[in-house]
């Protein structure tokens, strides 16, 4: 019950799952790998991806983590299935989470998904959501330029907004109410995002909803942490490490002034 939650990512995007469930389960300790050398994971060919995944749970396995969360779409829809087979611990992804919740927000049954060329390409997100509710309209568009913008810090800009705008900004034609950010990197670029799609618009981050869904998974295997003493969170990234740390500063926040954490750079692939 003392182990940590391991959670990965392509970079610094699960640090979003990573802060829910900071948030929502302060007791439990957390152990992260982004894999910052090798971002982005989108364009990268599904087995790349999955071999890359393979390779940071092994790593991550060494920390005898209770539960693997997958915080990174592309890696969900590519590996998931792989990386459950291959470990006797839950893992959870962020895909199902992210449809569940958009499917509890739209009204008009019209539910948009940005992504990375992966995700996207996958199909993952519209199988997802047809799985729950078939008659839902989904409109799915890549983008391929958000997480280096995001990686490299870069989340108000003018050229932030020019590239969200020349990407999403033709989605306000289509009657949807609800609009998926199928990366967990795009919540960093979230204020811009609803500038352009438009205030009436429910952006949807999976990282919520990815928290609920571990915290029910351990709550119900009896494997949530107890006792008072605080966590010593470990965080990991595979690449220059001040873009990381600068980031996950910023991002988590109060966060990580409640608890102490320790930052690490590993030898990986």
């Amino acid at each position: 019950m003392q182990q940590p939650i391991a959670i990965l990512d392509s970079g610094v995007g699960g640090l979003t799952v990573a802060r829910e469930v900071m948030r929502q389960l302060p007791r439990e300790k957390i152990v992260y790998f982004g894999d910052t050398a090798r971002a982005p994971y989108g364009p990268r060919d599904p087995k790349v991806v999955t071999r890359f995944t393979r390779e940071i749970v092994d790593y991550l396995i060494q920390f005898r983590p209770k539960m693997i969360v997958i915080a990174c779409n592309t890696a969900t829809a590519f590996a998931l299935e792989e990386i459950r087979a291959i470990v006797d611990i839950p893992v959870v992804g962020v895909i199902k989470p992210g449809a569940r919740a958009a499917l509890g927000r739209t009204i008009t049954g019209c539910i948009g998904v940005i992504g990375t060329e992966g995700t996207i390409n996958s199909g993952a997100y519209e199988h997802a959501l047809l799985e729950i509710s078939p008659n839902v309209h989904v409109i799915s568009e890549a983008c391929p330029l958000f997480v280096p913008l995001v990686e490299k810090g870069n989340f108000r800009s003018l050229q932030t907004y020019e590239t969200i705008r020349s990407s999403i900004g033709h989605l306000r034609k289509f009657p949807m109410d609800s609009l998926i950010l199928g990366c967990t990197h795009y919540p960093f670029l979230a204020d811009v995002i609803q500038e352009v799609v438009g205030p009436d618009i429910n952006l949807i981050s999976s990282a919520d909803e990815t928290a609920r869904e571990v915290s029910n998974i351990l709550q119900d295997q009896g494997m949530l942490a107890r006792g008072e003493v605080m966590p010593v969170h470990q965080f990991f990234c595979s690449g220059e490490p001040q873009m990381f740390k600068s980031i996950a500063q910023q991002w988590l926040g109060e966060q990580i002034e409640l608890t102490p954490v320790v930052w690490q750079v590993p030898q990986i692939g």
